[in-house]
């Protein structure tokens, strides 16, 4: 069914850049307000990871109860994306948005002052769910506002430096905000975000409306969802307890078999909450694949990572971020060369380039050993790898979004944040798992690394192969006014 957007604003209208020309005022403003929310929630993922054994102490809550911290957020924040980026689509991306926001800071406050477990976990369960409104409205409103050429790669570029920026910034930050305040101001941060966003996000937002609004595939909505629900939770689990539990294994089966319903059903619906011929686009597929593994195993080489440096090394928590810390600059230098890469040779290309040089870093990591000096050989590796990483998490994005109309922007962009979540999600369980249950750390972080190496470069391969050559000429940066 034909959605007609009309994008309009409580302001003057945008005025696109055109080609060769920097982004106005107007624009930076709006990409500043978007990328902050994404920032802001790719803080969330990683800033309470250093505080979580001081905050299970002050909260009494028990190691193993500890992975709720974690999987309370990533059950809503994953198993919603799919169907928030289609009811922003349908009824208004930046209402959708703004409500995101407002309930992400008085979630956050929620976490920030708990009592006690159930009121601490209700909190990081609203700011998932929070979450899985604002990433795929923000993203859609981004590729929207910005027209598809040289201002939508530099925006998608400052975005996806930001987001992978976050992450890094967020373990730093968690460490330091913990040993000289508190865990609750990890929390607190988070609010403080929101609260500075949401002001400013009205005026400058456009709204898109729906002359006439088709009924919302719920037969869809309820599968997709709950088989997302099912999946990540049987996957978070199973990283801290393994594949053999009876719930892990019943959840991973009923997820799915959900999915497998939810394709049967949009077969058949006669408004699909995703368009089967979408999926089917090799730009959509491919594109996602190439996200799903570079999210995966790049948080597997973190959480690997992290264990060698402070258990084979005896690294501080502090010290570690520190590692990380450099790993983030450099990905925020990635971020700023990464349009004009894309510019010059092309999203696609850059994307199986992005996904083989990651993974050729990641296979350097194996000579890591207990010796001192490896913390340099770990920095190095780990931060070029991460700068190939920031590659395809841009070249991804756009592989996936560029074609698509914008009535089904907030669509695409739902795939493509529900494969950054299930990727960040399923990359620990399933490699991460080897590590922790290994009875020598060194050997089986160095099978960790040697699996995810291999795993990204043979998505490289796949990827390259199911895109096929691509006919568009590259063109050069000068024209796209990227240099």
């Amino acid at each position: 069914m034909a959605i007609d957007t009309t994008e309009t604003t409580s302001a003057s209208p945008t005025v696109h850049s055109p080609l060769g020309t920097r982004l106005s005022t107007r624009d930076k403003l709006v990409l500043f307000v978007l990328c902050a929310a994404q920032f802001m929630v790719a803080l969330d993922f990683s800033v309470l990871n250093v505080a979580l054994p001081v905050l299970g102490k002050d909260l009494g809550m028990s190691r193993s109860a500890l992975q709720w911290a974690v999987t309370a957020f990533a059950l809503p924040s994953g198993g919603f994306l799919l169907l928030f980026g289609r009811i922003g689509d349908l009824y208004g991306r930046r209402r959708l948005f703004l409500t995101g926001l407002a309930l992400f800071g008085t979630a956050s406050l929620l976490a920030t002052f708990a009592w006690d477990p159930a009121s601490f976990l209700t909190g990081r369960a609203l700011q998932g769910l929070a979450a899985a409104a604002i990433v795929p409205t923000g993203m859609s409103l981004l590729t929207t506002t910005f027209p598809e050429g040289p201002a939508r790669d530099r925006a998608l570029g400052i975005s996806g430096t930001l987001l992978s920026l976050g992450f890094t910034v967020g373990m730093v930050a968690g460490g330091v905000l913990t040993d000289v305040l508190s865990w609750r101001s990890t929390m607190g941060l988070l609010s403080v975000f929101a609260l500075i966003v949401l002001p400013l996000a009205p005026g400058l937002l456009p709204e898109s409306r729906t002359p006439d609004r088709p009924r919302l595939d719920i037969p869809g909505a309820i599968t997709v969802t709950s088989g997302l629900l099912a999946l990540i939770y049987a996957l978070s689990t199973a990283a801290e307890r393994g594949f053999g539990g009876t719930d892990v294994i019943v959840t991973l089966a009923a997820g799915v078999l959900l999915l497998a319903a939810f394709v049967y059903v949009e077969s058949r619906a006669h408004a699909p909450l995703v368009s089967l011929p979408m999926l089917r686009r090799r730009t959509v597929a491919w594109g996602n694949l190439g996200g799903l593994v570079t999210f995966s195993m790049m948080s597997t080489v973190i959480f690997a990572l992290t264990l060698y440096l402070q258990e084979t090394l005896g690294l501080s928590a502090f010290e570690t971020g520190l590692v990380f810390g450099v790993q983030g600059v450099m990905s925020a230098v990635a971020g700023v060369y990464a349009p004009k890469v894309i510019g010059r040779f092309g999203a696609r290309r850059t994307l199986v380039g992005s996904l083989a040089g990651q993974g050729l870093f990641v296979a350097g990591l194996v000579l890591l050993n207990a010796h001192t000096w490896s913390v340099w050989l770990a920095t190095a590796a780990v931060s070029l790898a991460s700068m190939c990483h920031l590659g395809a998490i841009i070249s991804y994005g756009l592989t996936v979004t560029s074609g698509v109309p914008d009535e089904e922007q907030g669509l695409a962009t739902g795939l493509v944040t529900s494969t950054q979540q299930v990727g960040i999600t399923i990359g620990i369980p399933l490699l991460g798992v080897l590590a922790t249950t290994s009875g020598d750390l060194l050997a089986g972080v160095h099978t960790v690394l040697a699996l995810d190496a291999a795993i990204v470069l043979a998505a490289a391969v796949l990827v390259a192969t199911g895109l096929g050559r691509d006919r568009s000429r590259p063109v050069e940066t000068e024209a796209l006014g990227l240099r």
